[in-house]
């Protein structure tokens, strides 16, 4: 459980949480502080609802049973599943843009390989984006023994890859860079807690959803110490610990390149050897394959499969939340972010919330 939390806390997206945080004013310190506070509190109705998971052997469509009955289940399983179709389709996109540059680095001639594509996008990346794709339905389809493998191999291997680019940075930059020492912006308790109470509530978001579908993982838990102890220790600190080194390195990239780079996928593209870029990609591969089966996948497969258990397998469920990715276009989701998964996917998934309040109680 602890290298389950630790692998899906290893994205991009936590590497650069903080980045948004201190956009509003917060310094470092005030940004990381919020982020531990965050994934604390949403640990408690996590650990609560993990626990029938290991009493009971169940996943969450079956324990929503309880509390809403065999028919009304299927709502909040099927709200839980259209977010995680949504997040699919986006992470799946993202390794495959990663993959992509992988290619590059490894064949240069690769981006212009096959054509000009279609839609603002070269043919080898629509392949590209087809082979990650593939990649996570592949992983589904040999089942949970193989997905827990993954996770193991994921973790350490992503945060020694991180520790090597924190200690790659600050030896180039020669110290950690302005960042760490940027007063914030917001100096006075009147100013600072109308931007930490929204923030906070967004860290919580973060994980929301894992909050309600947690027993898809504890149902396989030997024991409820097992589950306790080991997301304990991994989630907030590992959320903390990732988020950080996103602020050390990003400040020390600001001395190397004049500015901060937030995205460590750009940061990597200012490399000029080909393998170092080629292994940097593959760790992103790793990291994102690991998340996106762990948090997006493994629900709503389950979803799909209670909502009708006779004709839709987990295998089933896992490739029409595969092709259900696709059908929303994460390409175009991401080219204005702002609209679809800031406006309607955080404050859906933060909606999801009340289901998981009746859950507990």
């Amino acid at each position: 459980f602890a290298a389950l939390w630790i692998s899906m806390a290893h994205c991009i997206p936590t590497y650069m949480l903080a980045s948004g945080l201190m956009a509003q004013g917060m310094t470092w310190m005030q940004a990381l502080v919020t982020i531990l506070l965050g994934n604390t509190i949403v640990l408690v109705p996590i650990l609560l609802n993990s626990h029938p998971g290991t009493r009971y052997g169940i996943p969450f469509p079956v324990f929503a049973r309880a509390a809403y009955g065999t028919l009304g289940s299927n709502v909040p399983a099927l709200m839980r599943a259209l977010v995680a179709c949504g997040w699919f389709g986006i992470q799946a996109w993202v390794g495959g843009e990663a993959m992509h540059t992988l290619f590059t680095s490894l064949w240069p001639g690769w981006p212009t390989a096959l054509g000009p594509g279609f839609d603002g996008h070269t043919t080898t990346e629509w392949l590209s984006f087809l082979l990650f794709w593939g990649l996570n339905v592949f992983v589904i389809y040999r089942g949970m023994d193989l997905l827990r493998e993954v996770e193991n191999w994921a973790a350490p291997f992503v945060l020694v890859m991180t520790v090597v680019l924190l200690v790659w940075a600050v030896r180039e930059a020669h110290g950690w860079g302005p960042l760490l020492g940027q007063p914030g912006r917001l100096e006075s308790a009147r100013d600072f807690l109308p931007v930490f109470v929204p923030s906070l509530t967004a860290m919580i978001g973060y994980w929301a959803t894992l909050s309600l579908n947690m027993p898809d993982f504890t149902r396989f838990g030997r024991s409820q110490k097992e589950q306790v102890i080991g997301q304990t220790v991994a989630l907030p600190t590992t959320m903390f610990a990732f988020a950080a080194m996103g602020v050390l390195i990003t400040s020390a990239s600001a001395l190397l390149y004049g500015e901060p780079i937030w995205d460590p996928v750009k940061l990597v593209g200012h490399f000029t050897n080909p393998w170092i870029v080629g292994f940097a990609m593959f760790s992103v591969v790793i990291a994102t394959l690991a998340v996106n089966i762990a948090a997006n996948v493994v629900s709503p497969a389950n979803d799909f499969a209670n909502a009708l258990p006779k004709y839709i397998s987990f295998k089933t469920g896992g490739l029409i939340t595969g092709l259900l990715g696709i059908a929303m276009q994460p390409w175009k989701l991401l080219a204005d972010p702002t609209g679809y998964i800031f406006t309607w996917l955080v404050g859906y998934s933060g909606g999801l919330g009340s289901i998981a309040g009746v859950l507990v109680a």
